[in-house]
């Protein structure tokens, strides 16, 4: 529903003023290959699950205690990550991830309730608390689900547009008619369509990607050539994720996945391109 942007994107631009450079990278999860988010959750999914499993046990509620506790600390760094995926993602996801996340404040604010109750011996309310957060978190997990496989939330969009390309070598045309030191688009062909590609020359050495930037699918052909962080990266346009040309990490996010990279080999002038091998 396009009436919640009023309250989105003023909370957009506040996560985007706060979390920043390095940091933000780092929740992106831009060094581990791969986003950060969904592994942090695990942490207090699977404490509040496990204590809400002891809980039913008298003898085990005070370590039932210790896990909410636990799942309450971690919430937060796993909550400044997804904060960091959501404020760069299109805007249905925005909307989604907006409910996902008041949800999980309700969560946490229930099992903090929980603890407090528990500290002051109220531990009926304590578990009726922590029941209750865990329905709700349960539920939100369900909506993370929801934006992570059905609206690819994460996903690398790069890695999806490659299973189209052919597996055989692609002539992309002659060496001397890609520009110098910046990106060209090039099509490949596969399922029928012409993919795009991105060829980056750098005197006789040739770099080419999947067109699509494996954060949001942005045209990695429309971007620029630039050193960041000590490494020669290819720049995507739309939300400025860098990926190194050597090997297509990612050098600075929002993207965390690594950009698909095609084997190059010269014949006859021409620059010939074919998916690596762990795609045939």
């Amino acid at each position: 529903m396009s009436s919640f942007d009023k309250a989105i994107e003023p909370a957009r631009k506040a996560v985007l003023a706060v979390i920043r450079g390095s940091v933000k990278d780092a929740l992106h999860g831009t060094w581990l290959g791969h986003p950060l988010h969904p592994v942090l959750v695990q942490i207090p999914v699977g404490s509040w699950a496990s204590a809400g499993l002891l809980d039913a046990i008298p003898p085990l509620r005070p370590a039932a205690t210790v896990l909410i506790g636990t799942g309450v600390a971690v919430s937060v760094p796993a909550a400044m990550a997804g904060a960091a995926d959501w404020s760069e993602q299109e805007i249905g996801v925005r909307r989604l991830g907006a409910l996902h996340a008041v949800s999980n404040v309700a969560a946490l604010g229930l099992y903090v309730g929980s603890l407090v109750a528990r500290a002051r011996g109220r531990d009926t309310l304590g578990r009726v608390l922590s029941y209750s957060g865990l329905g709700i978190a349960t539920g939100s997990a369900a909506i993370g689900g929801h934006m992570s496989y059905a609206q690819s939330s994460g996903a690398s969009h790069a890695a999806t547009a490659a299973r189209a390309l052919t597996s055989d070598w692609i002539d992309l045309g002659p060496l001397d008619d890609l520009p110098e030191g910046r990106p060209a688009l090039r099509t490949g062909s596969g399922s029928g369509v012409a993919a795009p590609l991105a060829a980056v020359r750098r005197g006789a050495r040739v770099d080419v990607f999947v067109g699509g930037c494996s954060h949001l699918a942005g045209p990695l052909y429309e971007g620029s050539v630039e050193e960041v962080r000590g490494h020669t990266c290819l720049v995507c346009p739309w939300h400025d994720s860098a990926f190194d040309l050597e090997n297509g990490e990612p050098r600075r996010g929002p993207a965390a996945n690594p950009q698909e990279k095609l084997e190059v080999r010269m014949e006859a002038g021409r620059v010939m391109a074919r998916l690596p091998s762990r795609h045939q």
